[in-house]
């Protein structure tokens, strides 16, 4: 199946890069730019892609509301927004995620980084860079103790907690089947109602899940991010 992605990016030269990238690779294509966030919204709901590569600071509409006027629009469920930007710090990253992103790379990420990161978002799972990942740790404990919201996971049964800590710990569905000696299937399944038990899109809303639920505890060394 062929990816069929749109590029937002308020810069033509940084859209010609990446479509020049994302044509190198039989399994994608460009269907779309957008230099504005107001016209990555119009573009996508035009092109319905798979994967919005999105940047954060566009004119009219950031990345941030156009990745939310995305997410929110139900004739556009299918689609997964990675945000892409040289502007990597704890506010965007969660910003980002609560906006529905279902990734966060940093430009500066490697060429063959971003076509995976294309690839492992359009499978409908979460991407974080490192220190991204650390950024959002950082700002969870950066805060005021929050408090735990039990009811918030109530409806997931053992298994699948201990699913959501794995996820939460940045394992994979395969690392999380050797982990639990199950089928990578079986893995998904759990997944799957993990997600739709706490209403969340993806992977990376679960993470936000486990971490504010208090499901998951940050370590100590995280604090300060990197």
């Amino acid at each position: 199946m062929t990816i069929r992605v749109v590029l937002a990016d308020d810069q033509r030269l940084v859209r010609g890069a990446f479509a020049l990238l994302i044509g190198s690779v039989p399994d994608m294509t460009v269907v779309g730019e957008a230099a504005t966030g107001r016209e990555a919204v119009e573009v996508t709901r035009a092109q319905r892609p798979d994967v919005v590569v999105m940047d954060i600071r566009m004119p009219e509409l950031d990345g941030i509301e156009a990745t939310r006027q995305i997410v929110a629009d139900e004739r556009l469920s299918g689609v997964r927004v990675l945000v892409l930007t040289t502007f990597e710090n704890p506010e965007n990253v969660m910003a980002a995620l609560r906006a529905g992103a279902s990734g966060f790379l940093a430009k500066s990420t490697r060429p063959p980084d971003l076509l995976e990161g294309i690839r492992v978002v359009a499978r409908g799972e979460s991407l974080l860079s490192p220190a991204a990942t650390t950024m959002l740790i950082a700002n969870v404990l950066s805060r005021p103790e929050s408090p735990v919201r039990p009811t918030d996971l109530a409806a997931l049964t053992e298994r699948e907690r201990e699913v959501l800590t794995m996820i939460a710990t940045g394992l994979s569905n395969q690392e999380i089947a050797e982990a639990l000696t199950v089928s990578p299937l079986t893995v998904k399944t759990h997944v799957s109602r993990i997600l739709t038990k706490l209403g969340a899109r993806d992977r990376a809303q679960l993470v936000i899940h486990a971490y504010e639920s208090g499901l998951v505890r940050p370590r100590p060394e995280a604090r300060g991010g990197p």
